[in-house]
């Protein structure tokens, strides 16, 4: 299947990847001429760029910043920083989960007058990776608690939502509860498709002992994050015991790492290029 990628996708997987400092602080802005190179090394032409950037903008994810040399440019805002810094958890940590470690549940109440927000909630949870165990009651694995906090005070969602931690107790199986919650086999699917498209490059990188080159380095990794990135929040990464036998998500995981560790600090020097 052909991988779609938005500019605005992409201009978030690239100050993700490249828009801040090893230790989590503020890279310098990007100029809009910067964003233009960098996103057309990946198809993106400069209308697309401007616009998407205005969007992030007005989204509050991106504000003005002047470079060092005083040229305008764009920096990501606290939200974006608190986003992007509960979105590397997700992204490159991959612990094994444990049935012991619990379930977060959000319990929410939204007034008729405001069913606005009872979709957005519902939505964003979604989002988070929770699943439907009832009306009103979502549930994900306990790892998510402080994320889901972050959301949802950042969203002003908070004054609708109980969260409880606690286990499972029945009546019915946990395995066959969980097969409920979630669609299971649409997230293997998606698994599976990310696995269809980036393993053969990941393979094109390793059989040949290739030097990587900067900017096709770049260009394999930034499509690549962009297309992982959404996985850890469609998958809420449950315990072995609870999936189906073959399960793809760990491999998909150990893909994306291995081009992670490969590509990521080569396809830097291709940003950083002035």
């Amino acid at each position: 299947m052909a991988e779609q990628h938005t500019p605005r996708s992409l201009i978030v997987s690239l100050y993700g990847a490249y828009g801040r400092t090893p230790d989590g602080g503020d890279a310098e802005p990007m100029r809009v001429a910067e964003l233009i190179r960098l996103l057309a090394a990946v198809g993106v032409d400069a209308p697309s760029v401007r616009s998407s950037v205005s969007r992030l903008k007005r989204r509050g994810l991106l504000v003005a910043a002047r470079t060092s040399d005083g040229a305008a440019g764009y920096a990501l805002s606290d939200d974006a920083h608190q986003l992007l810094d509960d979105g590397d958890r997700r992204i490159y940590e991959h612990p094994a989960p444990r049935l012991s470690d619990g379930w977060v549940l959000a319990v929410f109440s939204v007034p008729e007058a405001e069913r606005n927000k009872r979709h957005l909630l519902r939505s964003r949870l979604s989002r988070l990776g929770f699943g439907a165990a009832a009306p009103g009651v979502w549930i994900a694995p306990a790892r998510l608690y402080e994320e889901t906090r972050h959301t949802l005070e950042r969203l002003q969602l908070a004054p609708y939502v109980d969260l409880f931690r606690g286990e499972h107790l029945g009546f019915a199986v946990t395995e066959e509860a969980v097969a409920r919650w979630w669609d299971l086999p649409a997230i293997a699917k998606q698994h599976a498709e990310f696995l269809d498209l980036h393993e053969p490059v990941l393979r094109s990188w390793t059989s040949g002992g290739r030097s990587p080159d900067p900017q096709q380095a770049y260009h394999d990794y930034l499509l690549a994050l962009d297309s992982w990135r959404r996985l850890p929040y469609v998958d809420p990464g449950l315990p072995a015991e609870l999936l189906p036998a073959g399960w793809p998500g760990a491999r998909s995981a150990e893909v994306f790492a291995e081009l992670h560790a490969l590509l990521r600090d080569a396809g830097e020097e291709f940003v950083r290029a002035s």
